[in-house]
Protein backbone atom coordinates (compact mmCIF):
# COMPACT_ATOMS: atom_id res chain seq x y z
CA UNK A 1 0.00 0.00 0.00
CA UNK A 2 1.10 3.70 -0.80
CA UNK A 3 1.21 6.69 1.54
CA UNK A 4 1.03 9.69 -0.18
CA UNK A 5 2.42 12.87 1.54
CA UNK A 6 0.69 16.51 0.67
CA UNK A 7 3.98 19.05 1.67
CA UNK A 8 3.82 21.52 -0.86
CA UNK A 9 2.26 24.52 0.49
CA UNK A 10 4.55 27.86 1.57
CA UNK A 11 3.55 27.74 4.82
CA UNK A 12 3.28 31.69 4.94
CA UNK A 13 0.95 32.19 8.05
CA UNK A 14 3.68 30.21 10.11
CA UNK A 15 6.42 32.07 8.33
CA UNK A 16 4.37 35.23 9.15
CA UNK A 17 4.03 34.71 12.63
CA UNK A 18 8.07 33.81 13.04
CA UNK A 19 8.31 29.97 12.41
CA UNK A 20 11.32 30.30 10.47
CA UNK A 21 11.48 26.89 8.92
CA UNK A 22 9.52 25.29 6.20
CA UNK A 23 6.39 23.73 7.69
CA UNK A 24 7.35 20.29 6.56
CA UNK A 25 10.34 20.60 9.22
CA UNK A 26 8.39 22.32 12.25
CA UNK A 27 9.15 20.13 15.22
CA UNK A 28 6.82 18.38 17.32
CA UNK A 29 8.01 17.46 20.86
CA UNK A 30 11.45 16.96 18.98
CA UNK A 31 10.43 15.27 15.55
CA UNK A 32 10.03 16.84 12.16
CA UNK A 33 6.58 16.72 10.78
CA UNK A 34 7.21 15.17 7.77
CA UNK A 35 9.69 12.61 9.92
CA UNK A 36 6.73 11.94 12.24
CA UNK A 37 4.74 10.74 9.00
CA UNK A 38 7.02 8.73 7.56
CA UNK A 39 7.85 6.47 10.52
CA UNK A 40 3.99 6.26 10.72
CA UNK A 41 3.58 4.71 7.87
CA UNK A 42 6.79 2.59 8.34
CA UNK A 43 5.30 0.57 10.95
CA UNK A 44 2.01 0.85 9.24
CA UNK A 45 4.36 -1.46 6.59
CA UNK A 46 4.10 0.82 3.57
CA UNK A 47 5.12 -0.43 0.57
CA UNK A 48 6.10 3.18 -0.35
CA UNK A 49 5.79 6.61 0.49
CA UNK A 50 5.27 9.49 -2.29
CA UNK A 51 5.92 13.11 -0.82
CA UNK A 52 5.62 16.59 -3.36
CA UNK A 53 6.81 19.28 -2.39
CA UNK A 54 7.74 22.89 -3.38
CA UNK A 55 10.46 24.17 -5.07
CA UNK A 56 10.98 26.89 -2.49
CA UNK A 57 12.53 25.87 0.08
CA UNK A 58 15.60 24.14 -0.70
CA UNK A 59 16.10 22.63 2.94
CA UNK A 60 13.17 20.67 2.56
CA UNK A 61 14.45 18.88 -0.71
CA UNK A 62 17.64 17.80 0.84
CA UNK A 63 16.37 16.77 3.87
CA UNK A 64 14.24 14.42 2.17
CA UNK A 65 16.99 13.40 0.37
CA UNK A 66 18.90 12.54 3.52
CA UNK A 67 16.25 10.75 4.56
CA UNK A 68 15.59 9.09 1.30
CA UNK A 69 18.69 7.22 1.80
CA UNK A 70 18.08 5.92 5.21
CA UNK A 71 14.62 5.05 5.26
CA UNK A 72 13.11 1.54 5.96
CA UNK A 73 10.76 1.79 2.65
CA UNK A 74 11.09 3.76 -0.71
CA UNK A 75 10.33 7.06 -0.99
CA UNK A 76 9.44 9.01 -3.74
CA UNK A 77 9.93 12.97 -3.93
CA UNK A 78 8.10 15.28 -6.49
CA UNK A 79 9.37 18.99 -6.98
CA UNK A 80 7.13 21.24 -7.86
CA UNK A 81 5.31 24.23 -6.90
CA UNK A 82 1.15 23.76 -7.40
CA UNK A 83 -1.41 25.88 -6.89
CA UNK A 84 -4.00 23.73 -4.76
CA UNK A 85 -3.45 20.37 -2.78
CA UNK A 86 -5.67 19.03 -5.35
CA UNK A 87 -2.94 19.50 -8.18
CA UNK A 88 -0.69 18.31 -5.43
CA UNK A 89 -2.55 15.41 -5.47
CA UNK A 90 -2.40 14.73 -8.83
CA UNK A 91 0.91 14.91 -9.23
CA UNK A 92 1.22 12.18 -6.90
CA UNK A 93 -1.08 10.18 -8.50
CA UNK A 94 1.45 9.21 -11.20
CA UNK A 95 3.28 7.77 -8.43
CA UNK A 96 0.47 5.77 -7.20
CA UNK A 97 -0.12 2.20 -8.68
CA UNK A 98 -1.49 0.54 -5.82
CA UNK A 99 -5.61 -0.32 -5.89
CA UNK A 100 -5.49 1.66 -2.32
CA UNK A 101 -3.61 3.67 -0.63
CA UNK A 102 -4.15 6.64 1.77
CA UNK A 103 -3.40 10.50 1.53
CA UNK A 104 -2.79 13.11 3.73
CA UNK A 105 -1.25 16.12 4.43
CA UNK A 106 2.05 17.02 6.31
CA UNK A 107 0.46 18.77 9.11
CA UNK A 108 -2.16 16.75 9.94
CA UNK A 109 -2.04 15.74 13.12
CA UNK A 110 -3.74 13.05 14.87
CA UNK A 111 -3.36 9.72 17.44
CA UNK A 112 -0.49 7.19 15.68
CA UNK A 113 -2.61 3.96 17.56
CA UNK A 114 -5.91 5.48 15.42
CA UNK A 115 -4.63 6.01 12.46
CA UNK A 116 -3.54 2.32 12.41
CA UNK A 117 -6.64 0.94 13.53
CA UNK A 118 -7.80 2.96 10.24
CA UNK A 119 -5.44 1.57 7.87
CA UNK A 120 -6.17 -2.16 8.73
CA UNK A 121 -9.84 -1.23 8.56
CA UNK A 122 -9.32 -0.03 5.29
CA UNK A 123 -7.05 -2.85 4.29
CA UNK A 124 -10.06 -5.44 4.76
CA UNK A 125 -12.52 -3.42 3.75
CA UNK A 126 -14.33 -3.23 0.18
CA UNK A 127 -15.27 0.47 -0.04
CA UNK A 128 -13.53 3.24 -2.05
CA UNK A 129 -12.76 5.09 0.06
CA UNK A 130 -12.75 5.77 3.82
CA UNK A 131 -12.27 9.19 5.23
CA UNK A 132 -10.57 10.28 8.38
CA UNK A 133 -13.29 12.73 10.58
CA UNK A 134 -13.77 14.06 13.54
CA UNK A 135 -16.40 16.22 15.56
CA UNK A 136 -13.17 18.02 17.11
CA UNK A 137 -13.59 21.37 15.41
CA UNK A 138 -10.54 23.65 15.05
CA UNK A 139 -10.36 24.62 11.81
CA UNK A 140 -11.06 28.10 10.19
CA UNK A 141 -12.84 26.70 7.39
CA UNK A 142 -14.22 22.96 7.46
CA UNK A 143 -15.44 20.79 5.74
CA UNK A 144 -18.76 19.23 6.90
CA UNK A 145 -19.70 15.90 6.21
CA UNK A 146 -23.71 14.15 6.00
CA UNK A 147 -23.80 10.40 6.66
CA UNK A 148 -26.46 7.90 7.02
CA UNK A 149 -26.51 5.33 10.04
CA UNK A 150 -24.13 3.66 9.09
CA UNK A 151 -21.54 6.26 8.58
CA UNK A 152 -21.86 5.89 4.92
CA UNK A 153 -20.87 9.62 3.54
CA UNK A 154 -23.87 11.03 1.38
CA UNK A 155 -22.24 14.98 1.06
CA UNK A 156 -19.76 17.10 1.57
CA UNK A 157 -20.59 20.71 2.72
CA UNK A 158 -18.87 24.51 3.07
CA UNK A 159 -21.96 25.07 6.20
CA UNK A 160 -23.23 22.24 8.67
CA UNK A 161 -26.38 20.28 7.75
CA UNK A 162 -28.74 18.65 10.10
CA UNK A 163 -26.99 15.40 9.12
CA UNK A 164 -23.20 16.53 9.75
CA UNK A 165 -21.72 14.79 12.86
CA UNK A 166 -18.06 15.10 12.02
CA UNK A 167 -15.52 17.67 9.68
CA UNK A 168 -12.93 16.05 7.62
CA UNK A 169 -10.13 15.16 9.23
CA UNK A 170 -8.12 15.90 5.82
CA UNK A 171 -6.28 11.44 5.65
CA UNK A 172 -7.81 10.11 2.95
CA UNK A 173 -7.82 6.31 2.10
CA UNK A 174 -8.86 5.72 -1.43
CA UNK A 175 -8.58 3.34 -4.10
CA UNK A 176 -7.96 3.68 -7.92
CA UNK A 177 -11.73 4.60 -9.17
CA UNK A 178 -10.60 7.61 -7.25
CA UNK A 179 -7.73 8.57 -9.78
CA UNK A 180 -10.44 8.57 -12.45
CA UNK A 181 -12.43 11.16 -10.39
CA UNK A 182 -9.15 13.34 -9.63
CA UNK A 183 -8.31 12.78 -13.48
CA UNK A 184 -11.96 14.32 -14.81
CA UNK A 185 -12.00 17.27 -11.90
CA UNK A 186 -8.80 18.32 -13.77
CA UNK A 187 -10.19 17.96 -17.35
CA UNK A 188 -12.95 20.09 -15.79
CA UNK A 189 -10.93 22.34 -14.16
CA UNK A 190 -12.19 22.08 -11.10
CA UNK A 191 -9.90 22.17 -8.26
CA UNK A 192 -9.73 22.27 -3.93
CA UNK A 193 -9.82 19.25 -2.59
CA UNK A 194 -13.61 19.42 -1.15
CA UNK A 195 -14.40 19.88 -4.51
CA UNK A 196 -12.89 16.69 -5.80
CA UNK A 197 -14.73 14.64 -2.48
CA UNK A 198 -18.02 16.05 -4.01
CA UNK A 199 -17.01 14.57 -7.34
CA UNK A 200 -16.69 11.13 -5.45
CA UNK A 201 -19.95 11.42 -4.35
CA UNK A 202 -21.38 12.46 -7.77
CA UNK A 203 -19.78 9.42 -9.30
CA UNK A 204 -21.32 7.09 -7.13
CA UNK A 205 -18.11 6.27 -4.79
CA UNK A 206 -18.90 4.30 -1.76
CA UNK A 207 -17.45 6.20 0.86
CA UNK A 208 -17.00 5.52 4.69
CA UNK A 209 -16.63 8.32 7.27
CA UNK A 210 -13.73 7.05 9.95
CA UNK A 211 -14.55 8.45 13.25
CA UNK A 212 -11.06 10.23 15.22
CA UNK A 213 -11.22 11.41 18.41
CA UNK A 214 -9.49 14.34 17.35
CA UNK A 215 -7.26 15.77 14.70
CA UNK A 216 -5.60 19.20 14.22
CA UNK A 217 -3.62 20.87 11.66
CA UNK A 218 -0.51 23.37 11.74
CA UNK A 219 -1.69 26.42 10.34
CA UNK A 220 -0.29 29.19 12.83
CA UNK A 221 2.38 29.46 15.34
CA UNK A 222 0.17 28.51 18.43
CA UNK A 223 -0.88 25.09 16.89
CA UNK A 224 2.37 23.93 17.18
CA UNK A 225 2.56 23.85 21.24
CA UNK A 226 -1.36 22.34 21.33
CA UNK A 227 -0.05 19.80 19.05
CA UNK A 228 2.40 18.81 21.09
CA UNK A 229 0.33 18.68 23.93
CA UNK A 230 -2.32 16.60 21.96
CA UNK A 231 0.67 13.98 21.26
CA UNK A 232 2.35 13.63 24.43
CA UNK A 233 -1.16 13.61 25.87
CA UNK A 234 -1.72 16.56 27.57
CA UNK A 235 -4.84 17.70 25.93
Amino acid sequence: MTFAIIAAGEGSRLSQEGVALPKPLVSLNGTAMIDRLIKIFTLCEADKVVIIINDLHKVTQEHLLKLQAQSQVPVEIIVKTTPSSMHSFFELSKLIQDDKFCLTTVDTIFREEEFKVFIEEFKSSDCDGYMAVTDFIDDEKPLYISTDKELNITGFHDTATPDCRFISGGIYCLTQPAINTLNKCMEKGISRMRNFQRELVADGLRLKAYPFSKILDVDHADDITKAEKFLSGNE
